[in-house]
């Protein structure tokens, strides 16, 4: 039997419609943690041995001997709305690879590695327009299935051009390469079976917290193996459940569900089934973070007796969720507090980084560190102890061999003994390798504070005596119901309600 030919591409953002940056198509060429943007030919050895999803459905492919072709797959980290140019040159790279395609012979199936949180300044619903184009292309009937990221955005378009959608199981996203596996065996299963599978949507009338999204603890573990449960006794072929992304301001921003089966009466009973119990369980999503101050002042008092880092999360200047990585407040009181031997990264700030550079190890300078998206930067008496061009391979469980380009970058020390990682492209501080490229070894200090919400924990957890969630100022605020949102849903509230 002739194995089927499958077109496979991609296009990931997580888009903030309040962050101080927008996202323009030098995002999408220069994303600092992750593969530049690339179409045709070199696509599957430039994301082969990465992280991303489709590297997991390249695996699968290669391995089962199924040949494919490479579209086009791009990448930026989250910040505010896709400019209009941009995304129109993301779907025409993509659209235009698949005419080509189909020009060259006939494509049993496409595989599209998809965020779900897109938001275009022309396209609100960003990946359910270029599916809305894909399908003008190849017509309603062509097997298509694709991954999305937890954080998707799920919208009825979405889920009604797709044959089956597979978001991760994970938050922290370990497993994204087997949900771009996931997702290429439906696709594949979906051509063998010859019809669509039956599908069925719910969505929630709630907003969860990013912090309470973690799948490594309560309430997400519970929920993530309730949906196993489910979808194993209902018999469906995937049962997806997306948190949302509750910083884009479209009607479609929302939680949701999305069953795909062999028959409607078992998507349904499956996708019912989780709905109810989140429904039911609202309240164990409602948010756990305190003060910067109150929280730098508990990880002083516990590193007097621990023997593992205290780990600060800066959650509301995450860059994975849209923050530029350059706020000051925790920075601010880490010094005021004297918190010797903290470690702090990251400070997006590449002004400050050249000057570090042209000062050179060991020199010491003034800086104006960080402030760069919120006008707050904090002046400091700096002594640069190493440099660095950035440069270097991710090894934790979430990234793992992804290369990372951060351009110019310094370890210094400020305030008597705080140390800042200062670098010139943001990156979420979700991997150690982020320190140990620097000579930090992060088990080794007191105390590690984080710009990011969760995804540090698949790494820093593991070596932490404690984790406190603080909150100092920037974009990513951890309850976004205090955010001007105008086109969001009637019905819908904008944080959980309490017991």
């Amino acid at each position: 039997m002739t194995q089927p030919r499958i077109a496979i591409g991609g296009f990931l953002h997580e888009t903030h419609s309040f962050a101080p940056r927008p996202t323009g198509w030098e995002d999408f060429v220069r994303p600092g943690g992750w593969p530049p943007a690339v179409r045709g030919a070199p696509l599957v050895d430039a994301l082969r041995g990465t992280a991303a999803p489709i590297a997991g459905a390249i695996r699968l492919a290669e391995e089962a001997g199924i040949p494919l072709v490479p579209l086009g797959w791009c990448m930026a980290s989250p910040a505010g709305p896709i400019e209009a140019e941009a995304f129109e040159r993301i779907c025409a790279m993509i659209l235009e690879e698949l005419r080509a395609a189909l020009g060259a012979g006939k494509i049993d199936g496409i595989y599209l590695d998809l965020h779900g949180a897109g938001l275009a300044v022309n396209a609100p619903d960003a990946e359910g327009e270029l599916l809305r184009r894909v399908r003008e292309v190849v017509g309603p009937d062509m097997p298509l299935t694709i991954s999305l990221d937890p954080h998707a955005n799920l919208t009825v378009e979405m889920v009604g051009y797709a044959d089956a959608c597979v978001p991760f199981r994970t938050y922290p996203h370990v497993d994204m390469k087997e949900a771009g596996a996931r997702a290429m065996e439906l696709l594949l299963e979906r051509i063998a079976r010859g019809a669509p599978f039956a599908k069925a949507f719910r969505a929630l009338d709630f907003w969860t917290p990013l912090n309470s999204q973690c799948t490594l603890m309560g309430p997400m573990q519970e929920v993530m193996a309730l949906r196993a449960r489910i979808a194993q006794e209902a018999g469906v072929a995937e049962l997806g459940f997306c948190f949302g992304f509750p910083y884009a301001d479209f009607p479609g921003c929302q939680a949701a569900i999305a069953a795909f089966a062999a028959d409607q009466a078992s998507a349904d009973k499956a996708a019912d089934a989780l709905r109810d119990y989140l429904v039911a369980h609202e309240s164990d999503f409602v948010l756990d973070a305190v003060p910067a101050a109150e929280g730098v002042a508990q990880a002083i008092r516990i590193v007097a007796t621990a023997k593992k880092p205290v780990v600060l999360a800066d959650t509301q200047d995450n860059p994975g969720g849209g923050g530029h990585g350059d706020t000051t407040g925790l920075l601010a009181e880490l010094i005021a507090q004297n918190a010797k031997g903290a470690v702090l990264g990251l400070i997006n700030d590449a002004e400050s980084a050249a000057a570090c550079h042209a000062a050179g190890e060991g020199a010491s300078l003034p800086l104006s560190l960080g402030g760069k998206s919120d006008g707050v930067p904090l002046a400091v008496e700096a002594r640069v102890l190493k440099l660095s061009d950035g440069r270097f391979t991710l090894t934790g469980p979430m990234g793992g061999g992804n290369r990372a380009d951060l351009g110019p970058s310094a370890l210094i020390e400020v305030g008597g003994g705080v140390r800042v990682i200062v670098v010139s492209r943001k990156m979420q501080a979700s991997d150690q390798a982020l320190f140990r490229h620097l000579g930090v070894e992060p088990g080794a200090q007191p105390i590690i504070a984080l710009k990011s919400s969760v995804h540090f924990r698949a790494d820093f957890q593991p070596i932490a005596e404690k984790v406190i969630v603080v909150l100092a100022p920037g974009p990513v605020i951890a309850d976004p119901s205090t955010l001007p949102f105008r086109n969001t849903r009637p019905g819908l509230r904008m944080k959980p309600r309490a017991a």
